[in-house]
């Protein structure tokens, strides 16, 4: 059976790097003794994948990992096993049952991602940045430079701009969360594409603001924590929304 677990990355985690990331998780699920099944061949290891690396230096509140597991547990079972086990900073959030294949895999559903970004003290917008954030979301067309192995690229980012809020308007995720979560003042919401599509990172939506509008490059300005991931169902549930949390494509185990 396999199984997507979402867990949160906090405190000083958030400094490791994805492929330590991975080998704590490893650890983690030894520790635990959780039954993981391992790949075949001379080099055998765990089977598993992880939907979507987190940037060094984000926390988190949305990690999935799919795990292949050769017996069953109930999802109470297995978040408590693992939290019992996990490292200060990590905290699993749940644990679900998804179907087999490829096309199920978390790593190929990724489609878009929420994050919150907060100031640092002494490094908060005033009205008249806030403002002028406003109104440059808001443009047709956003080009900004994505750096990657090919090279630098134009792209316009703004159809990959979902939304972008300052607090404290009310934010909306995608008609799907049971509560609003709460925001300081000040707080910046952004929901941009994610995955192999095309995938925007926060970083590079607020260098090419501050770009476009004059203002000094200020990486020490927020801390950026993923709020969500999400599968694109692009229409294929009648009535159902278009964009739904990786966990909730699972089946809680009883």
């Amino acid at each position: 059976m396999r199984v997507r677990i979402k867990y949160s990355k906090q405190g000083l985690l958030k400094f490791i790097g994805h492929l330590d990331m991975m080998r704590c998780f490893q650890k983690l699920l030894r520790r635990a003794g959780v039954d993981v099944s391992f790949s075949e061949g001379y080099s055998p290891h765990m089977v598993m994948s992880y939907a979507f690396p987190l940037g060094v230096g984000m926390t988190s509140d949305s990690e999935y990992v799919d795990v292949d597991l050769n017996r069953a547990y109930s999802s109470r079972e297995l978040v408590s096993l693992l939290n019992e086990a996990a490292p200060e900073g990590l905290h699993v959030l749940d644990a679900r049952e998804v179907p087999l294949g490829k096309g199920n895999k978390g790593m190929t559903l990724v489609a878009r991602a929420d994050y919150t970004l907060s100031f640092r003290p002494g490094h908060e917008w005033d009205s008249s940045v806030q403002e002028a954030f406003r109104s440059w979301v808001k443009q047709p067309v956003i080009y900004a430079v994505k750096k990657g192995k090919k090279g630098e690229k134009e792209v316009d980012i703004a159809p990959f701009l979902y939304e972008a809020v300052i607090s404290p308007e009310p934010k909306r995720v995608c008609g799907i969360a049971d509560e609003e979560p709460e925001f300081r003042k000040g707080d910046l919401f952004l929901s941009l594409s994610a995955g192999s599509g095309t995938n925007i990172r926060p970083d590079l939506v607020m260098d090419t603001f501050a770009k476009d509008r004059g203002l000094l490059p200020d990486p020490y300005r927020f801390m950026i924590n993923r709020d969500e991931v999400y599968a694109d169902l692009g229409g294929e549930r009648p009535g159902s929304d278009r964009f739904v949390p990786l966990i909730g494509l699972g089946t809680t185990m009883e």
